[in-house]
């Protein structure tokens, strides 16, 4: 197409507008706490968390449960990938940065005109990374910080960009695809410092999380999740696990000989951070392989939730969830942070819903443990955790050996396991709205048949020891449930059953809306008080997205990312068939095929002119 002179004077215009804006951004808030300054604007999403404390709540009010039923789409982008699309966009200034899955393709859009491609970055990765990635090639989003944007690609080297240009600023590999290690989480920016962790468990990978100075992307510290003391960046008598110290060598006196080396226990979940305590909180995932008769012990420090210093990565307290996971229960989830009135005082709490289908509340000061109830009511692995702070099994969930794979030291089909590997929550967000003290919570409520074989370690051979079968918990054929739930109490308020799994993040808004997609493709408003359905859209692919909202020329906008894929919809994802693949949700979610089917697009959505 022939452009005249005139039209080449505006494009270019624009694009200068648009980078504009980012560089003013940048400038403004430069320093230690420029993205505690950016957050604080809800028109802007920063960071794929939102904010900090990982509550995914916008102060953004236009859309209210009074008007978000006459909600209409704006307009919609493409990414040109198929594969299953998890995350969410950024939004700063007139640019929205959006992600894909492998091979990581990076757009920033104008938000001046309906998501014109202001630059694009598409990273050349060997597609040999492919089949080492466990269920689906997916991407959780990128991050900002200093004028950069930071990408963590399937084949581990995170990237950082300028957001101006999109211009490779610097690059560093970060972990070994040829020994399992890959890059499917979204990196955090705290100060000087990114984040990242690293996926692999099904690979025999140990895992870490590193900090990289966002300047020239230098390592500063690495953190394991298993190993001596000086792996995991622990003082035996300082870091604390519910209120004792961890002792010298307790990782590595919690396994068989070196399985701890080939341990699992990565990283591939959300990040929070708490400025005022300058600490940063993540969990760790199952420990390898899925066979629990290999590897007897606590193995340690799997299944955990870490609180560590922002700057030097020295563990304050831990607290392991699920010790000797048996299930494949990754302890990946994210950490919601949040101030609640308990017993009449307030105190800093951090809350997490595991996939093991338990919901903690601890106070993230000191890892004291406050609350740990079942958040599905199907759970049966377990009859509950230990609360008596004299018991010697403290904050120890009581097992139940007839739902619990290896507990006869044999290799038996174990039948009727709730929740399924899949967990009665996945690493789909949660969020929690300030305005009625509640959390939602997108959950599964699917039950399995485990069992467990002997199995080899060769790296970057799959190395996971247990075929799997799933399936509706029993009384229903719903797979799903998005709830609110109580925190403070271990209740569930109210519940919304699902024909499939909730795949996809919520979010809450002060507007007294919540939202969330599902597996069929729809993104779906209901009222924060009482989860009555206000609206939903068909989208063209099924959402495993997480919901954002942000503000642009005086309008408040939702966008949500479709297209099938993740655990669940590996088997559309990746055309699998037999029912026992992808770890066993194959089977599971057959009926998923008559419903939706592949995409990879961006839809956003706006109130219509009054």
């Amino acid at each position: 197409m022939r452009r005249t002179s005139a039209g080449l004077r505006l494009m270019a215009g624009t694009v200068l507008a648009s980078c504009l804006t980012i560089a003013a951004a940048t400038a403004q808030t430069a320093g230690s706490d420029d993205l505690v300054k950016m957050q604080a604007n809800p028109a802007n999403v920063v960071m794929p968390t939102n904010t900090y404390d990982n509550q995914r709540y916008s102060k953004l009010d236009q859309i209210t449960a009074q008007n978000v039923g006459k909600m209409q789409v704006a307009w919609t982008f493409s990414t040109g990938v198929l594969r299953g699309h998890e995350g969410a966009p950024l939004v700063i200034g007139d640019v929205m940065f959006v992600h894909a899955p492998f091979p990581n393709t990076v757009f920033a859009l104008d938000l001046n005109h309906d998501g014109k491609i202001l630059w694009k970055y598409e990273p050349k990765q060997d597609p040999n990374v492919i089949p080492v990635m466990c269920c689906d090639t997916v991407n959780r989003g990128v991050a900002y910080g200093d004028g950069k944007i930071f990408l963590h690609q399937a084949d581990t080297t995170l990237a950082a960009l300028d957001a101006k240009t999109g211009k490779l600023v610097w690059a560093v590999k970060t972990g070994d695809p040829g020994k399992g290690e890959t890059g499917t989480g979204a990196p955090m920016v705290v100060k000087d410092k990114v984040y990242v962790g690293v996926s692999g468990g099904e690979f025999g990978v140990r895992g870490w999380v590193t900090a990289y100075a966002i300047a020239d992307g230098k390592q500063v510290w690495r953190a394991y999740s298993e190993g001596p003391d000086s792996d995991l960046l622990v003082d035996p008598q300082k870091t604390m696990v519910l209120g004792k110290p961890i002792g010298a060598d307790s990782s590595p006196k919690s396994w068989e000989g070196d399985q701890w080396k080939i341990g699992g226990g990565d990283t591939w979940g959300w990040y929070s951070y708490d400025p005022k305590l300058n600490l940063i909180y993540y969990g760790s995932g199952n420990p390898s392989t899925w066979n629990p008769v290999q590897r007897p012990g606590d193995n340690k420090w799997s299944m955990t939730i870490f609180a560590r210093d922002a700057d030097t990565g020295m563990a304050k307290w831990v607290y392991q969830m699920t010790p000797h996971d048996q299930w494949d229960y990754d302890g990946v989830n994210e950490m919601i942070l949040a101030d609640q009135q308990i017993n009449g005082a307030t105190v800093p709490t951090l809350v997490h819903f595991d996939r093991n289908g338990l919901g903690y509340t601890l106070n993230r000061e000191t890892g004291e443990l406050l609350v740990a109830a079942k958040f599905d009511p199907a759970v049966n692995w377990t009859t509950g955790v230990e609360m008596d702070k004299s018991s010697p099994n403290y904050g120890r969930p009581a097992v139940v050996a007839k739902y619990a794979p290896g507990s006869t030291g044999a290799d038996v089909n174990y039948q009727g396991i709730c929740p399924a590997a899949l967990g009665s929550k996945d690493e789909q967000p949660a969020a929690y709205s300030p305005d009625t003290t509640l959390f939602y919570v997108p959950t599964n409520h699917v039950c399995m048949d485990y069992e467990p074989f002997r199995v080899s370690y060769t790296a970057g051979q799959p190395y996971v020891g247990a075929t799997l079968s799933m399936y509706p918990a029993p009384g229903g054929t719903d797979m799903g449930n998005f709830i609110a739930w109580d925190g403070r109490t271990g209740k569930i308020v109210w519940s919304d059953p699902e024909q499939f799994s909730v795949w996809s993040g919520a979010l809450a808004t002060k507007g007294g809306v919540v939202f969330y997609g599902t597996l069929e493709g729809y993104l779906k408003a209901v009222d924060a008080k009482t989860g009555k359905e206000l609206y939903k859209f068909k989208t063209p692919s099924g959402i495993i997205g997480d919901v954002m909202t942000y503000e642009h020329a005086g309008k408040q906008y939702v966008a949500v990312l479709s297209g099938v894929g993740g655990w669940a919809g590996i088997g559309l994802a990746a055309g699998l068939t037999d029912p026992h693949a992808g770890l066993g949700a194959v089977g599971g979610y057959a009926a998923l095929n008559d419903y939706t089917a592949l995409g990879g697009s961006l839809t956003v959505f706006v109130l219509p002119p009054s």
